[in-house]
Order: C-alpha cells, then structure tokens, then sequence
C-alpha cells in the first residue's frame, strides 16, 4: 500500500507524527545496538591488521637472524689512494681476516685496429662493387657480418653496430678533415686476444687485418692499441688476467682494477668479519620487537575496547617466555648482554655487559644463542607464523571478523525492510482511525446543527 502522507487530515489529528514517533521507538534501539556491534568489531579488525602487520616485521627480522652467513660474513673495507678510487673489493664468508696493499700496474684493455693512411677520403666512399663477408674474431669470440654489393664506409660503420651477432666490436669513423680514418675496437680484453678481421673479397682488404690473397690488410694495430692483461701487486705479489676482475687471488674476495695507480700511490685493503652487519641485523630485530610489544600495551591497555583480550595477553606472554628461555648450553640472552625494561622492551645492554662488547669478544656464543638451529630467532619466528602466517591465528580471527560485519550489514537491511513494513501497517490502521474519527466528528457536527435548529433549544458559547 502507497504511504499517505496526509493521515489526520480528516480528524484534524497529527497520527502522521505518532507514526513516526513509534517508528523510532521501534527503530533506534536496533540502530543503536548494531553501530555499537559494527564499531567494536571495526576497532577489533583494524586491531587485528596491526598485529599481524607488526608480527610479520617482526618475523621478518628474525628470520633474517637464521641466515648461516650473517655471524660469519666477511666484509672487505678499501682506503683507496688520494688520486681516487683504484680497486673495488667484495669479500665472502671463504675468506680470512688480513690487512694488504693493493697497486695496480696496467689495466686490461681491448685492442683497436686503425684503417691505413690515405685509404679513404669520406664516409661516403664506395668500398665494394661486389657483395662480400667480414669475419671478425678477438680470443675465442668471432661473427660474421655479410656486406651488400656498392656499401659505402658509413655503410659498413652502421653494419657492424647493428649486427646481433657483434660480440662487442665497435666501429667509428674518425674524419681529420683531409681523409676518413675506419676504427675497429674489441671490447676482448687479455694480451694475445687482438682484434682480426678477415675478408672473402680483396675488395675489403682496406678494412681487414688480413689481406684476401694472404699478408697484411689496410688495417692495423699500433703497439699500443694491442689487447693488453690487468697486472696488480697485492703486499707486492704480481698478478694478471685477462680482464680487470681477479677472483681469488686473496682467497675468497674478488678485486675489481678501476684505474691505474699513479706514481707508488698505493689502496689499503682490510678484510675482517662484518659485526656491523650483525649489528644491524640485531638493531632490527630488537626496534621490531619493541615495536610490537608497545603495539600490543596500546591494544590491550586499559581504556582500550579491547582491554583484556585474550589473544593479546596470551601472545605477548608466548613472546616474553621466548626472550627469558635457556639456549645453547645452558645459556640465556642476558648472559649476552640483552636486558628488558619495565615495560617488557628488550634493550642491548644489562648490569653486567652489553650486546656490542659480547659480539666483538665473543660473536660465536652470540650466534649459538640468536641464530642457531634452536636459538632465538628460530623459535620466534616458528611462534610468529603461527599468528601471523598463512592459516594463522590472526588471519583466521580477521576472517571471522569479516564475516560478522557482513552480518551487521544483512542486519540493518533487514532492520530497514521491517521498518518499512512496519510504516506501512501502521499507515493503514492510521488512515481507518482517521476516517472513523472524521466520521465521528461529522455525524457530531450534523448533530449539534440539528439541536441548534429545534425551537427553544439555546447553545452555551461561554
């Protein structure tokens, strides 16, 4: 039935304002209880992400704990000479504590062959009236490039840039302002590894190192634009190789020549282990770690809707009871200088000792008891997951949450399709009671004009 907005207008009664006055009533309680329901279970989702997200940080820097390697890294650290940057050093795990002098004698380099004096006049010249095939090879490298029938020197330029195949050979064309010079450079480094060129056509042999018929080509290469090898002296030890890395010649750590050394200028290499990525390591874990532990204080706090939850008081129970356990052989993490404060925040020092002074004397203990196989980290992490990982604790809390809300909302659908079922009964019954009472008052009217209109019958207007 259509709402009638104008029920009373017969009795001249506001039913239309009792209507809604009743549909308050009936509504508003039911409001009321569903945005307290949905403001809680809000609060307690996004109390739930935060957890999780901070539980996952926090699992994250512990498992970071666990890697083999971080106790026993090797870090390489370079004072390089003051006219600038000669080495590059990276030490691994393989490799022993030393301190060394580093010289670097000669780089290596790739070798560049320079077309002959006079053998072209521009860019533009015609090399070939027939087509033919430049091979080029350099150490155990080599492409063949095939050359179309009346190609210019631009031409082959472009050619040998372009080709897919080109193991690192660039061409240039150099014009001096009387004649065009053709170069050749080989990215192949390594003394003995020069650049070749060979042709199948004499017509090339202006642009070969080897003429067709046998002999030498139009191009060359001047002694000092051979391939050369790297040469480094380590404490004044002679190494080479062929290219500018040397792997292994102090074991475990790979040299990287940048430059040559000028004069006797000479880099100072020290190799020691990496405490300070240790130490960052562990700054990590204890920031998200307190992190987590302030989070948790702020959810379960008092004046919080979640004071007293019970996943919150369990957990940060399980976390305390993992930082207080024994390791190793017997050990605890206040032996290695580790603290808590008041508040349940682990700090890095104690009464007795400090983390730093534990891991410059003693930074096997320190690994045993945080990274070992069943030390610290291991078991937070294998605690954490179980909230915050897949299939967790968390999650499965946060899915039920979800699940709730939607509830909350299929709740006040209904709530509004029963209101309005609810106006309009209420409409009906309304618009009868109106009717009977503008009947009434009608019949009333009619009445009092009948009595008005008998003889001797007299109205009291007072």
């Amino acid at each position: 039935m259509p709402l009638i907005s104008s029920t009373g207008a017969r009795s001249g009664l506001d039913l239309q304002g009792i209507i809604d006055a009743t549909l308050e009533a009936e509504r508003v309680p039911k409001k009321n209880r569903l945005d307290q329901q949905e403001g809680r279970l809000t609060v307690e989702l996004s109390a739930v992400g935060e957890m999780r997200s901070a539980l996952s940080k926090l699992q994250e820097s512990a498992e970071k704990l666990t890697d083999g390697s971080l106790f026993s890294a090797m870090k390489a650290s370079v004072t390089q000479p003051d006219s600038g940057d000669v080495v590059s050093v990276e030490s691994s795990e393989d490799a022993s504590a030393g301190d060394f002098e580093l010289f670097v004698q000669q780089l290596a380099k790739g070798s560049r062959a320079v077309s002959a004096d006079g053998a072209f006049v521009s860019a533009d010249d015609q090399v070939n009236t027939n087509a033919g095939s430049l091979t080029f090879g350099a150490g155990d490298e080599s492409f063949t490039l095939n050359i179309e029938a009346g190609s210019t020197l631009e031409d082959i330029r472009k050619a040998v840039n372009s080709s897919e195949d080109n193991f690192g050979v660039t061409a240039d064309i150099i014009n001096t302002g009387t004649e065009a010079k053709l170069v050749f450079r080989s990215s192949v480094t390594g003394a003995g590894n020069d650049l070749t060129v060979t042709n199948d056509n004499a017509e090339f042999d202006a642009i070969s190192t080897q003429a067709n018929g046998g002999g030498a080509g139009g191009m060359a290469i001047a002694a000092d634009d051979q391939a050369t090898d790297a040469i480094i002296e380590i404490d004044g030890i002679r190494a080479t190789n062929d290219t500018n890395t040397f792997t292994d010649v102090i074991q475990g750590s790979t040299i990287t020549a940048l430059k040559e050394s000028e004069g006797t200028e000479k880099a100072q290499l020290s190799i020691a282990r990496d405490d300070a990525g240790v130490q960052k390591s562990i700054d990590s874990f204890v920031k998200a770690y307190n992190s987590t532990v302030d989070l948790l204080s702020e959810i379960g706090g008092e004046d919080s809707m979640m004071q007293g939850d019970a996943t919150v008081r369990t957990l940060k129970g399980q976390l305390n009871n993992v930082l207080t356990s024994t390791f190793g052989e017997g050990q605890t993490l206040f032996d290695l200088g580790f603290g808590l404060d008041n508040d349940g925040r682990l700090q890095q020092e104690n009464p007795v000792t400090n983390v730093k002074d534990v891991l410059a004397e003693n930074p096997s203990a320190l690994q045993n008891v945080i990274g070992g196989e069943n030390g610290l980290a291991a078991r937070m992490e294998t605690l954490l997951d179980g909230y915050a990982g897949a299939g967790g604790s968390l999650q499965l809390r946060r899915d039920s949450i979800n699940e709730s809300l939607d509830r909350v909302e299929e709740s006040r659908e209904s709530l509004a399709l029963r209101m309005e079922s609810l106006r309009e009964t209420l409409n009906s019954k309304y618009q009868a009671l109106d009717s009977l009472v503008g009947q009434l008052q009608n019949r009333g009217n009619a009445v009092s004009a009948q009595l008005a209109n008998l003889p001797g019958f007299t109205r009291d207007n007072d």
